[in-house]
Parts: structure tokens; sequence; C-alpha cells
């Protein structure tokens, strides 16, 4: 029991310790950098120097909290000691998903696994870490812990599913997509907080996703460009 007594007079505390006046400033500053995904990514389609500049100002932002606030990390969900928990509860949910992109895919002749989606394996999982960090941590987190205004978990998951969903317009299938994985990740982040195994599984299914139902190359559309 001592455990998890620790564990919970830690998220107490924490909770206490952050004020709505920073929750909600910290949920601006995500949708801040959604706007920017709109301007840089789909305008300007500078998609390599968003993805870098959002994964380093987000880490130096989580840097900055942690020197001021030691426990803020594993608050948000940055820790390894309910790594395999989290995993085994995630793994039904990735098994069911790889099987209906393939399904998917193979209906609407999209299927397109080509080499290119190693590399994609390998990286994606960083910025799918960045993003489950920003959507599910700073959105799902803070708007459940709200010390004045108490949201039910529902309404959270709900609200941060749609918000996940918003900013991969126009892709119907990645609005689709990542509505459902937000309803999912919201569940999990709520009952377990682990970013390192949701940013990894949203990498790899994210990855998969490409290459199988969205009949889209990221590897082509970031890096080869670059070099042809």
């Amino acid at each position: 029991m001592k455990p998890k007594l620790t564990e919970d007079l830690l998220e107490f505390s924490e909770k206490r310790l952050i004020s709505d006046k920073a929750r909600i400033l910290e949920i601006a500053a995500v949708i801040l950098t959604a706007i920017g995904k709109f301007i840089f990514m789909d305008f300007l389609n500078w998609r390599l120097l968003f993805v870098v500049f959002a994964i380093i100002g987000w880490s130096l932002y989580a840097l900055y909290r942690y020197k001021r606030e030691k426990n803020i990390l594993k608050y948000w969900g940055f820790r390894t000691d309910n790594f395999k928990s989290t995993v085994k509860l995630m793994i039904p949910f990735a098994v069911i998903s790889i099987i209906s992109f393939l399904v998917i895919g193979f209906s609407q002749n999209t299927i397109n696994l080509t080499w290119h989606i190693l590399p994609l394996l390998i990286t994606y999982p960083i910025w799918g870490s960045i993003q489950q960090f920003i959507t599910i941590a700073l959105i799902a987190g803070n708007l459940k812990d709200l010390n004045k205004k108490k949201l039910n978990k529902l309404s959270v998951i709900f609200i941060t599913a749609t918000l996940f969903s918003i900013v991969h317009f126009p892709s119907k299938w990645l609005m689709i997509g990542t509505f459902l994985l937000a309803l999912f990740y919201g569940y999990i982040y709520l009952k377990i907080k682990n970013i390192y195994a949701m940013g990894i599984f949203h990498g790899w299914l994210g990855a998969i996703f490409y290459y199988t139902v969205v009949n889209r190359d990221p590897f082509q559309e970031v890096f080869l460009k670059f070099i042809n």
C-alpha cells in the first residue's frame, strides 16, 4: 500500500501546486501550437521545420518546469515505473487497430508498405511523445485537474479527442483515426499516466496508418524532398 499511497500524495501535491491560471495558459499555448501547424505545415509546407521547433520548444518548457518543480515530469506521465502496465493495457487496442488498418487499406487499395516506413518507426515516436504530452497531459490532464471548474472524465476525454481531431483537418482519415486514438489514449491517461508508452504506440500506429489507410508517404514528404 505504501507505493500507492506515496503516488497518490504526489498526485495530490502537484494538483494543488498548479493554479487554474497556469493550466489555462498551458492549454492556450497548445492551441497556439495547433494554429501554428495549420500555418507552417499546411499553408507554408514547412513540415520538418515546424516539427523540430515544436519538439525543441516543448522540451525546453518541460525542462524549465522540471527545474522549478522536481515532481512535475512524473505527474505529467514521464515515468518508467508503470511502463509495462500501460503497455499491457494498450496492446489489444494496437492489435485491433493494425488489423483494421490493413483491412481498410486492402479494401481501398492504399497499402504501400515500403522501406520508408522503417525510419518513421524509429523517429515518429519522438514526435508522438510530444503530441501526447501537449494533447493528453496538458489538455486532458489540465482539464481534469482544474481546481474550480470540475469536468467529468467523459467530457474531458471527448473535448480532448475533438481538439486533436480538428488539428488534423482536412484529411478525413486522419481526423477519424486521431479522434478514436485520442478517445482511447484519454481513457488510458486518466487511468494510468505514461507518456513514453503512449508516445511509442502513437508513433508506430501513426506510421502504419499513413502507409495503409491514408495513402501518403511522410518520409518522402518530409525528408526525401531535401535530398532529391
